[in-house]
């Protein structure tokens, strides 16, 4: 195996594992709508593509999104560091092979001290992986820079927030981040929605602090809590002046069954 490519872990069951069928689904999930704002930060969902697949499909076709994208994605597998940066120069895809930022990887992890080029955290994770079709259909050029994330406390979240934005300054040319998360989980649909918008209402106030705690204070199930955090804490220092919720959805919505659903949410935080 070349292990200077990422493989795919989740083609073919959390979305199709051929160009065709991608694309085709692609075409259906994303809006033929003129974008809205650029990309700047934006928390999306990571769910198979039959039940978050609606919302990542409207929130993206809001965004015009640059060429050089980080995506922060949470840690399921417990797998590798606590900041693991894709040591990769490339990840396969159904689309295609996609370019890894190795330039920007090696950055954060001189900026960052707990960042480490770790491909392990990375083999089978898919909270990142199901966000690539999705922004490489809103820009073919794409360069992407994945890091994969551990709990950390607040305050390494701020501070890591605080790297990516000064990192970013320095590159003089836009980019933008993608914070991969799920809301609530296995909770029925009137009490997931209702926490699930307690974390929102925080996120669309561009309060990490306030994100952090409410959904450690609440027992909100919600898996990117960290890399949303993160992101808030950027978005804020690049200049971000508002934040707007452009799709919610639980699993309920589509499987009919509300009695334990998962909950989704597209969120852009934007100058």
């Amino acid at each position: 195996m070349d292990e200077t490519l990422r493989q795919t872990a989740v083609a073919g069951s959390f979305y199709p594992g051929s160009r065709r069928e991608l694309e085709r689904q692609l075409y259906t999930l994303v809006p033929e709508e003129t974008a809205h704002h650029d990309l700047l930060a934006c928390i999306s969902p990571h769910a198979g593509y039959v039940y978050s697949g609606g919302v990542a499909g409207r929130l993206f076709a809001h965004l015009t999104v640059p060429r050089r994208v980080i995506i922060l994605g949470p840690n399921h597998t417990g797998a590798g560091s606590q900041v693991a940066v894709a040591p990769q120069e490339g990840w396969i895809t159904p689309l295609g092979e996609q370019p890894v930022d190795s330039e920007f990887a090696q950055t954060l992890v001189d900026a960052y001290p707990k960042a480490e080029l770790d491909p392990r955290a990375h083999w089978r994770e898919h909270s990142i992986e199901v966000q690539l079709p999705f922004l490489m259909r809103r820009r073919p050029d794409l360069e992407i820079l994945p890091v994969v994330l551990k709990h950390l406390s607040l305050e390494e979240c701020l501070e890591l927030g605080r790297v990516l934005a000064e990192l970013i300054v320095e590159i003089e040319e836009p980019v933008g981040i993608v914070a991969s998360s799920d809301m609530s989980h296995y909770q029925p649909d009137d009490v997931a929605r209702t926490l699930d918008h307690l974390a929102i209402d925080a996120a669309l106030e561009r309060d990490p602090g306030g994100l952090y705690a409410t959904v450690h204070r609440e027992g909100i199930t919600m898996c990117g809590v960290v890399p949303a955090t993160v992101a808030l804490a950027a978005a804020n220092l690049l200049g971000a002046v508002d934040a707007h919720l452009v799709a919610y959805a639980t699993s309920g919505d589509v499987s009919g069954d509300f009695s334990a659903v998962v909950g989704y949410a597209g969120v852009c935080i934007h100058r």
